[in-house]
C-alpha cells in the first residue's frame, strides 16, 4: 500500500516509517524543511499539517493515513491545533480524494478525559469514527520514554520519586517498535478495523515502586524511594495556577504540573467505568522495560524526554 504517515518524525513516527517498509508498504512522510532524516526509502514531501491543504499535496495515490501527530507539551492551545485541527484538516483532505482508511494513534487516558489535550484527542475520535473511512483508533497504555526519566537518578545514587505509596497506578508499557508494528498491523487485520483499540506491551503491569524495584535489582544496589504526597502536588498547581493569571510561562507549568499529576495517580490501563482492569487491558509485542532500562544503563540507548521528563 502507498501509506501517507503524519507524525513522522516523532519517536514513534519514525519507527512506524521503519516498521511500514519492513512490512513492503510504500512511504510518504509529510514533513517540515528542517526536518530530521527519516529511513532510507521514505518519500519526503514538505508541509506544515497545520496548515488548510498541506495534507492534500501529500496524497496521490494513497490508499491509506496513519497519524502519529501529537501535541509536544500537552497545553490546550497545541493540543486543539495538533491533536484535533491538524486530524481533522488530514481527514478532511483524504476524504476528499478517496482515500479509504485512516489509523489513528491516540492515548488510553481519553477513557477519563479531565485534561484539554486529552478533551482534543478524544474530539478527534469522534469524527472519525463518522467520517466513512474505515478506522483504528489505537489507545497505547504508556510509553517505554515516559517511565524512563529516572534511570539515570537511580544509576547516580539519587532518591526515585514515587507518588503516595508507588503503588496508586499501573501499566502495561508498549515500546516504540512493537507500537508501530501494531499500527502497521492496522491497515491488513480487518480485526483490527473500525473499533478502538487500548494496547499495551507484554504484562504484567507495573506500578512505580515496581520500577524502583527492577532498578534496584539491575543496578546490584539498594534503590532510595522518596514518597511525594499527592497534597503536595495540588499545592504546588494551585499556586502556579493563580500565579498563571499573570505570567503565561507559569500557566504553562501549571498545566504540565496538572499532567504530571494526572500521570501520577491514574492508572494506564483499561477503564471499565470504575476500575481500572489490567486483565482486560490487551497485551501485543515482545519488548519490555526491563530490556528498555537494561539498554539504559549499558549507555547502549538514549531517551529523549521532552515533556515527558515532568512524569
Amino acid at each position: 500500500m502507498r501509506v501517507l504517515l503524519l507524525g513522522a518524525t516523532g519517536t514513534i513516527g519514525q519507527a512506524t516509517a521503519a516498521a511500514l517498509l519492513a512490512a513492503h508498504h510504500e512511504v510518504v512522510a509529510l514533513v517540515r524543511a528542517t526536518a530530521p532524516r527519516l529511513p532510507d526509502g521514505c518519500i519526503r514531501v514538505k508541509g506544515d499539517v497545520t496548515l488548510q491543504g498541506a495534507v492534500a499535496g501529500a496524497l496521490d495515490g494513497v490508499s491509506a493515513v496513519i497519524s502519529c501527530l501529537a501535541s509536544r507539551t500537552g497545553a490546550p492551545r497545541d493540543a486543539w491545533a495538533i491533536d484535533h485541527r491538524a486530524n481533522s484538516l488530514a481527514l478532511a483532505a483524504a476524504q476528499a480524494a478517496g482515500v479509504s482508511q485512516f489509523v489513528l494513534l491516540s492515548a488510553i487516558c481519553v477513557q477519563k478525559p479531565l485534561l484539554g489535550f486529552q478533551r482534543a484527542k478524544l474530539a478527534f475520535e469522534v469524527e472519525l469514527q463518522a467520517s466513512g473511512l474505515t478506522y483504528s483508533v489505537v489507545r497505547p497504555t504508556a510509553f517505554f520514554k515516559s517511565l524512563s526519566g529516572q534511570v539515570a537518578r537511580a544509576a547516580a545514587d539519587k532518591p526515585f520519586m514515587v507518588f503516595g505509596n508507588g503503588r496508586l497506578t499501573a501499566c502495561k508499557p508498549i515500546s516504540d517498535s512493537d507500537l508501530a508494528r501494531f499500527l502497521v498491523a492496522c491497515l491488513t487485520d480487518p480485526a483490527l478495523q473500525n473499533c478502538i483499540l487500548p494496547i499495551g506491551g507484554p504484562g504484567p503491569a507495573i506500578t512505580p515502586l515496581d520500577q524502583a524495584l527492577m532498578l534496584e535489582e539491575m543496578l546490584g544496589r539498594p534503590v532510595r524511594v522518596k514518597q511525594v504526597p499527592v497534597a503536595l502536588m495540588d499545592t504546588i498547581i494551585a499556586v502556579l495556577s493563580a500565579l498563571g493569571r499573570l505570567s503565561p510561562k507559569l500557566a504553562e507549568k501549571a498545566n504540565l504540573a496538572r499532567i504530571g499529576r494526572y500521570y501520577g495517580t491514574e492508572s494506564m490501563l483499561v477503564w471499565d467505568g470504575q476500575a481500572y482492569r489490567a486483565s482486560d487491558t490487551p497485551e501485543f509485542g515482545r519488548d519490555t522495560l526491563r530490556d528498555h532500562y537494561a539498554a539504559l544503563l549499558r549507555g547502549d540507548a538514549q531517551n529523549n524526554l521532552g515533556v515527558h521528563g515532568v512524569f
